[in-house]
């Protein structure tokens, strides 16, 4: 439902930058892939099973049609923030874990350019972007709880694969190197622990976001009337 949402500008600036960023990690990606065919390097399968490269898949989407002035994105519906929200923290998690734990690990993006992008450019233009085009609605934390469905899902699936071919994305999923499944139960939990205080930490400064464009779009409106 839109009835009642009142149309949200979205200037040609937010939109160039939007298409930009989704070109550039299309490249980077696409880049990466061929010098992984080029040299041997990895499956296809392994390369689009990192959290890093769906992750960006989610945030070019996203971007993509976020550029586009479709309908539900002058007229946001709820539907569209929270994929908006999901993209925004799929990516600080990305960064972050990136930072803090992947810093100098082979993650087939060689590239460093492609590296560049995909863990640190495009993170922060989707952090960005979610504080200064803040959601029209407010995202309770509860609400929230459905942006770990990707994750979950995400390690489920790797979990089974790396058991079935031995391999791993990351070396913390991989009980070989990270002192057996309890070593990698414990550096999930963490990690769960992190999204979802961060989650809690986006939700809660995109109440407060999403009060103050509320309140512009009414004085805006409120102006247009008299």
């Amino acid at each position: 439902m839109t009835t009642g949402i009142p149309l949200i500008d979205v200037p040609i600036w937010v939109r160039a930058y939007r298409f930009l960023a989704a070109l550039l990690a299309i490249a980077a990606m696409g880049t990466q892939l061929w010098v992984n065919h080029r040299d041997g390097k990895g499956t296809i399968g392994n390369y689009f099973s990192f959290f890093t490269i769906q992750s960006n898949i989610i945030a070019v989407i996203v971007l993509l049609i976020g550029a586009s002035g479709a309908s539900f994105v002058i007229r946001p519906t709820f539907a569209w923030n929270l994929a908006r929200g999901g993209a925004a923290i799929y990516m600080t998690l990305t960064f972050i874990v990136y930072g803090l734990l992947l810093t100098g690990e082979d993650l087939q993006v060689a590239e460093p350019w492609v590296n560049n992008v995909v863990h640190r450019i495009v993170p922060i233009v989707m952090i960005i972007d979610f504080l200064i085009r803040p959601l029209y609605h407010k995202i309770t934390f509860r609400q929230s709880l459905v942006w770990t469905i990707f994750p979950i899902a995400w390690l489920v699936y790797t979990i089974i694969r790396g058991i079935a071919i031995g391999w791993y994305p990351y070396p913390f999923l991989d009980p070989d190197k990270a002192g057996g499944w309890p070593g990698v139960g414990v550096i999930c939990v963490v990690i769960a622990i992190g999204f979802l205080g961060a989650s809690w930490f986006m939700t809660a400064i995109g109440q407060r976001l999403s009060i103050r464009l509320a309140n512009r779009t009414d004085q805006r409106d409120t102006s247009l009337m008299s």
